[in-house]
C-alpha cells in the first residue's frame, strides 16, 4: 500500500502541541476532550505524558504524577481521577475522587519514555509505577490460562470491543451493553481498602491488557533493572504466548468467552506483538496490519479486521482507526525490527490524525472522524510522524 508522507513534520508537531496546549488544565493534567471528556483518564495520561516529553515540555512528568497521585495503599491506580469534581460519579464508584477500576498500565512505558527523552523522573513516581505493576502482577485474580483477569470491559481500554460480545445476552448492542457495563462494577470482589481484584461476573483475561502488563514492566525494568516484577511479567508473558490462535493470526482472550467472540479479530487483540518471541507469528501480524484487506488502511489500521462480521469503520469500537492503538503496534513492529511495516503504520496514522482533525478515532479508509475533536491522545502523532 502506498503511503507518502503527505504532511512535514514540523505541522504535525504544531497541531499536536495546539491540541494539548488548548487541553491542559491547572489541576495538572491533560483532557482528552474539555466538553466530552472534562476529567483525567489513567493511559490517555501517560500518552500526553509521553507527547509533552516528545515536545520538550515540563508538563510530561507533572501529568505523569497527577495521573499516579490517587493510587491507593496497595499500589492499585484508578483509571478515572475527579479532581476537578471530586464526587460527581459517586453513586456509579463508590468513591468520591476517583474510579474503582484500572486501566492499561502504561506508566510503566511513560517513565521509560521520559528518562530516554532526558527528563528527570522522581523517585517516587518511578516507586508508584512499580508498586501498579505490582498490584496487577501479584494482586489480581488469574484465570487457570495464567492470564491477569480484567475485572471490567473498561479495564482493558477497549471498551465496547466485538470481544466482549458474549457478554451481552441475546448480542451486542449499545442499547442492552450499556446498563450491564454499569452493572458489572457492583459485582466487583474488593481488597479491604477498596481495590479491584476479580469480577465472577465477567471472566475475561484480555490478551490486549496482558501484553501491556508485561510490556510495561518490562519497560520499567530499563529504569530500575530486573527485578521479582519483571521475573514474574517474564512468566506472565510465557502464558500469553499459549493464547496464540494460528487459524485467525491472533492472540485470543482467556475465560468465559475464549471460544467464542473472545477469538474476535481486533486491533488490541494484537498487541502481544510488543512482547512475542515468535518470528512467524510476528511476520503475520505485520503483514495483516498492513493489508487492505485485513487492517490495512489509507488512514490507518482498522481497529477490526475487515473479514470479521458486524465490521464498521465509523461505529465505536466496531472498526474504526483507533491512534493509541495505533501508536501501540507502531511500537511493536518496530521494536520487532519490522521498519517497513512500521513506517507505513506510522505514515498512514499520521494522515488519519491530521484529516480527522485530531478526532477521538476515525475511519481507516477516508479519515472521516468519530468521537470526540480533538482528542488529546491524537498528539501521538508527533512521536510517529
Amino acid at each position: 500500500m502506498d503511503a507518502p508522507a503527505e504532511f512535514d513534520r514540523s505541522s504535525v508537531r504544531e497541531a499536536a502541541r495546539g491540541v494539548l496546549e488548548a487541553h491542559w488544565v491547572s489541576e495538572g493534567y491533560t483532557v482528552p476532550n474539555p466538553a466530552t471528556y472534562p476529567w483525567l483518564w489513567l493511559w490517555d495520561s501517560c500518552f500526553h505524558a509521553v507527547c509533552w516529553a516528545e515536545l520538550g515540555d515540563e508538563r510530561s512528568l507533572i501529568e505523569l504524577q497527577t495521573a499516579l497521585s490517587v493510587q491507593d495503599e496497595d499500589g492499585f491506580v484508578p483509571h478515572m481521577n475527579y479532581v476537578r469534581n471530586p464526587g460527581v460519579a459517586a453513586d456509579l464508584w463508590g468513591r468520591d475522587n476517583a474510579s474503582s477500576i484500572t486501566q492499561p498500565p502504561m506508566y510503566g512505558h511513560a517513565v521509560a519514555e521520559l528518562v530516554r527523552r532526558g527528563v528527570d523522573v522522581d523517585e517516587e513516581t518511578v516507586a508508584r509505577a512499580e508498586r501498579g505493576l505490582r498490584f496487577l502482577l501479584f494482586d489480581r485474580h488469574r484465570l487457570p490460562s495464567g492470564l491477569v483477569a480484567l475485572c471490567h470491559p473498561w479495564e482493558s481500554g477497549a471498551d465496547d470491543s466485538p470481544r466482549w460480545d458474549d457478554f451481552c445476552p441475546g448480542g451486542f448492542s449499545l442499547e442492552s451493553w450499556r446498563p450491564i457495563k454499569n452493572r458489572l462494577v457492583t459485582s466487583i470482589v474488593r481488597s479491604p481498602t477498596g481495590s479491584p481484584l476479580a469480577n465472577p461476573a465477567f471472566e475475561s483475561a484480555s490478551a490486549g491488557f496482558n501484553a501491556l502488563v508485561v510490556f510495561n514492566a518490562w519497560e520499567l525494568a530499563t529504569v530500575t533493572g530486573r527485578s521479582e516484577i519483571t521475573d514474574r511479567a517474564d512468566v506472565l508473558a510465557g502464558c500469553l504466548a499459549d493464547q496464540w490462535d494460528e487459524s485467525r493470526r491472533t492472540w485470543t482472550d482467556a475465560g468465559a468467552a475464549e471460544s467464542g467472540s473472545g477469538r474476535a479479530r481486533t486491533l488490541d487483540g494484537l498487541l502481544p506483538l510488543l512482547v512475542a518471541a515468535e518470528p512467524e507469528r510476528v511476520e503475520a501480524v505485520a503483514a495483516d496490519l498492513t493489508d487492505p484487506s485485513a487492517y490495512g488502511g489509507w488512514c490507518g489500521p482498522a481497529g477490526v479486521h475487515r473479514g470479521e462480521p458486524g465490521f464498521d469503520p465509523r461505529s465505536y469500537w466496531r472498526g474504526p482507526a483507533w491512534p493509541q492503538l495505533n501508536y501501540l503496534v507502531w511500537l511493536g513492529l518496530r521494536r520487532q525490527g519490522r521498519q517497513e511495516a512500521a513506517a507505513q503504520v506510522a505514515s498512514t496514522t499520521v494522515r488519519g490524525a491530521m484529516r480527522s482533525g485530531f478526532s477521538e478515532y476515525w475511519d481507516p479508509d477516508d479519515g472521516t472522524g468519530g468521537g470526540a475533536a480533538p482528542q488529546s491522545w491524537t498528539a501521538l502523532a508527533a512521536l510517529m510522524v
